[in-house]
């Protein structure tokens, strides 16, 4: 009788135990959500950040999208990436490829390499674009002009696509990529 008493009481203290400790999830920091709902996009990316990840709330993808929607919107370049990495992999969004293909477009066009080598890619491959090896040849172009960790693979898939396209086309490419640098001086 006493050691049902004693494991009566164990479990009840683990019982307890655990009701208190999952009443004390943090949540989403007031702060920071007061700061994301006031249209901070760096705030914005963070709690997007915490859905996707299930930090201090549960893993939500849909909820990260919307997130990530409200920064794009703002021009935000890592919020246009993360929305078009979740209409890529249909994670919170209904899989879109053509959608995915224009935010990462509003992130390459903004500068960004990583958007850039993307964007290429889906030129080149014809996903979620029409497929046009001059497009992908420009992308790769303007990504490969930046240095970073992926700078060889762009080169290199620079050269690949360029032995694509036609004198004339590269000759068109060339000047597009001249323009777009002396707008966009990195």
């Amino acid at each position: 009788m006493h050691l049902r008493r004693k494991s009566f009481v164990i479990i009840v203290i683990f019982l307890v135990a655990g009701i208190v400790a999952s009443s004390q999830t943090p949540g989403l920091d007031p702060a920071l959500l007061a700061k994301a709902n006031a249209g901070d996009t760096a705030a914005q990316i963070s709690v997007g950040e915490k859905f996707v990840s299930g930090t201090d709330v549960a893993q939500d993808y849909k909820q990260a999208a919307d997130w990530y929607l409200k920064a794009a919107k703002q021009g935000n370049v890592a919020g246009e990436i993360h929305l078009a990495d979740l209409y890529r992999d249909g994670r919170g969004v209904t899989r879109d490829k053509t959608k995915a293909a224009e935010w990462y477009r509003n992130a390459a066009e903004e500068g960004d390499a990583g958007a850039q080598g993307t964007l290429a890619m889906l030129y080149s491959m014809g996903l979620g674009v029409a497929q046009s090896d001059v497009e992908a040849y420009y992308w790769f172009d303007l990504a490969a002009a930046v240095k970073g960790p992926n700078q060889d693979r762009y080169i290199a898939s620079r050269q690949n696509v360029g032995t694509r396209i036609t004198v004339d086309d590269l000759a068109a490419v060339k000047e597009r990529v001249a323009k777009w640098m002396a707008a966009h001086p990195r």
